[in-house]
């Protein structure tokens, strides 16, 4: 089914019968809904931004591409199914407003939400840490445990129905829209519909759908924000279904490195093929959720017992159930050959559509890209009576045979072509984060040779293990032929010069840090003991054994040279006092007594120096009082008058002596104070004849 091409119209009746998404803007719906802009386009449906001139809100606004909208048992059912989404009144789910139908145009007023889809997230941060891919799911979930404990099935869960504000709260679209279009298709052509990526196996093989429908189509979404790949890939929607049926989904960690194994046991039990093994609906699926949260925020690289609890139980690949859709429809024909190469289901990088293929055969060709030429060949189903209005005469035996003929060249050439293009190539098995060994083995136990062409640094990827692979993971590869992989030498990192610059002039650092692709950085200014003034203390807060990336700047210590004390006077105060006070500031001390008949005992007579500015460790010299010196006096009896005023002079003491007329030169006989009796220097000792 197809809607027309965009911006055409035709008038029917006065009225304009819109056969394009384009033309629908600017219209109003139903005398009420002004439509805008067109914000998005899927397989079933486009959506635009609108007005509710009644409300003067902003809404949006799905229409049904054509052959949807215009079919009477696919409006009943849109209809009832529209009304049971409206009824999930949650803050996770996009609300439905209101459904109606104008003319050809059948619509569902929802909810409109500024900001992106899970699609535009992921393009960005995929792959994500579990943590932040599990913080995402963790709100999918409750929206659908809302949804299951309604008994709403969504059906159709994928990143494009995840919208995410811009304050980072998630909502849900498109509750039931999938069931109505399934319910119409399936009741006139036997069509199955889904996004082929997230498809569970129950609804390929036509075996009914419930809950673990949508645990599935959440697991596989979780798959691909941990790896940032599809869990499947294929060529064409019917190989990818395929693989949903006959394949299990890959641990997570086989892919990216890190993961811990409880989050690939928790891939695996959301994606298990047997829904029996399946968490039975949302609500279980987060409570498990919520369990492997815990886990991570513990820091547990291992949980035996969690994984235990989460793994599904063994299964037996003999007993999945089959295919719908014949073996034989996987394999190229003339018809399907253009269409298979247009689908893209190996990496998050783009959007998927919904699509759909009869259970019974091959899908048909893709719905074309809106715009483009419309392939040849491609005509509307004709119905019986047409058929046979359209039959063509009969031919001869003759024409019947070359007819033959020429049909069997072109499946030979059809046939030829296949095997040229895809037949004769293998997949290039996926190497990336793999050692380099353990790559190598892979390589040649599936029949490659493995080289080595190149080893880059990386700043995501650990030293010995493979960047990337040519050809890349998946694609066409000959038997036998040769991998060329280029490995990790791990970050790129450099170092600053032996002994953290210490001593360097800074032109000198300048140019030991140029040479290692770094720059100098701030220069902080430091007073030194031991570096002279000018040069460099050390590197702040790095040190030569540091790993640095290139351009890194380097911030260095500059020395003032030595730091200035101020030299404090303590001349007159106990020596203790100027002992410690000197010290403390730094200095040494150097101390010798001398007598002092002015400064008491033990304190300081003189300090050198006495003032002024010093350095750390400079010697100050302090002379500390011993108080007044004594001397004993000297006998000087018996002496002369003149001598023993000459010996006790000698001696340091003043002289009295005593005279009367006529004594002359005496001889003393008396001295005081007595000889012997200590006494201070200049003190006067007295003298007489008597």
């Amino acid at each position: 089914m197809r809607s027309g091409p965009p911006g055409s119209a035709v008038r029917r009746g006065g009225q304009v019968a819109i056969t394009g998404d384009d033309a629908l803007v600017g219209t109003i719906l139903n005398e009420r809904y002004l439509m805008g802009e067109r914000i998005a386009r899927g397989g079933m449906a486009s959506v635009f931004k609108a007005t509710d001139q009644r409300l003067d809100r902003e809404v949006a606004i799905k229409v049904m591409h054509r052959g949807l909208g215009d079919d009477q048992q696919f409006t009943q059912r849109f209809v009832r199914e529209a009304k049971s989404a409206a009824k999930l009144n949650h803050r996770n789910v996009v609300s439905v407003f209101d459904q109606g139908t104008d003319g050809e145009v059948t619509y569902l007023v929802m909810e409109y939400v500024p900001g992106n889809t899970l699609r535009d997230l992921m393009r960005d941060e995929a792959p994500m840490p579990p943590y932040r891919a599990l913080e995402l799911l963790e709100q999918v979930l409750i929206a659908l445990s809302a949804a299951h404990a309604a008994r709403i099935i969504h059906r159709d869960v994928k990143p494009e129905n995840v919208l995410i504000t811009p304050d980072g709260e998630v909502k849900v679209a498109d509750f039931g829209l999938a069931r109505a279009v399934s319910a119409a298709t399936t009741a006139t052509g036997g069509t199955l519909i889904g996004t082929v990526s997230y498809l569970a196996p129950e609804i390929v093989t036509n075996d009914g759908v419930d809950a673990r429908s949508d645990v599935y189509a959440c697991g596989a979404m979780l798959y691909e924000m941990l790896t940032g790949f599809k869990p499947h890939a294929g060529e064409s929607p019917i190989q990818v279904a395929y693989k949903h049926v006959h394949e299990d989904i890959g641990r997570p960690s086989a892919v990216q490195r890190g993961i811990p194994p409880y989050v690939d046991a928790l891939v695996a039990r959301a994606t298990v093929r047997d829904r029996d093994q399946r968490s039975t609906d949302a609500r279980v699926l987060l409570q498990q959720v919520r369990s492997v949260q815990r886990a991570l925020a513990a820091g547990l690289d291992d949980d035996p017992e969690l994984v235990r609890d989460l793994l599904p139980g063994a299964r037996v690949d003999a007993d999945a159930p089959t295919l719908a859709v014949p073996r034989e429809a996987l394999a190229p024909t003339v018809a399907a050959t253009a269409s298979a190469s247009a689908v893209t289901t190996a990496t998050a990088a783009g959007p998927e559509a919904t699509v759909q293929w009869s259970a019974g055969g091959p899908p048909p060709p893709p719905m074309p890209i809106e715009g483009a030429a419309k392939p040849a060949g491609l005509h509307p189903p004709m119905s019986r009576e047409q058929y046979g209005q359209a039959a063509p005469p009969r031919h001869s035996r003759r024409g019947r045979n070359l007819l033959i003929a020429a049909v069997v060249v072109a499946l030979l050439a059809g046939l030829l072509t296949w095997y040229v293009t895809d037949l004769r190539y293998d997949e290039t098995p996926f190497l990336v984060n793999n050692a380099e060994t353990v790559a190598q083995q892979n390589a040649e136990k599936a029949g490659f040779t493995f080289k080595v062409t190149d080893r880059k640094f990386s700043e995501t990827v650990l030293a010995g293990t493979i960047i990337s692979t040519s050809p890349e993971p998946g694609d066409k590869i000959l038997p036998g032929g040769t991998i060329d992989a280029v490995v990790s030498k791990g970050p790129d990192r450099v170092f600053i010069p032996e002994g953290n610059l210490k001593g360097m002039t800074i032109e000198a650092a300048t140019a030991a840090l140029d040479a290692q692709d770094l720059k100098l950085g701030e220069q902080k200014k430091s007073y030194s003991e031991s570096i002279a003034e000018g040069l460099i203390i050390k590197a702040d807060t790095i040190t030569s054994a540091d790993p640095l990336k290139r351009g890194d700047s380097v911030d260095v210590r500059v020395s003032l040279g030595r730091r200035p004390i101020d030299i404090a006077s303590y001349v007159g105060q106990p020596l203790a006092d100027a002992r410690k006070g000197l010290e403390s500031a730094g200095f040494k001390v150097d101390a010798s007594e001398a007598f002092s008949d002015t400064v008491a005992p033990g304190a300081v007579i003189s300090q050198a120096p006495e003032g002024g500015q010093g350095f750390k460790n400079d010697t100050i010299t302090l002379s500390v009082s011993k108080g007044p010196e004594f001397t004993p006096i000297p006998s000087v009896i018996g002496m002369k008058k003149s001598d023993g005023r000459s010996a006790l002079e000698a001696a340091g003491f003043d002289v009295r002596a005593f005279s009367f007329p006529g004594a002359g030169n005496y001889i003393i006989q008396r001295q005081s104070p007595d000889a012997g009796t200590p006494a201070k220097r200049n003190a006067t000792v007295t003298i007489s004849p008597l």
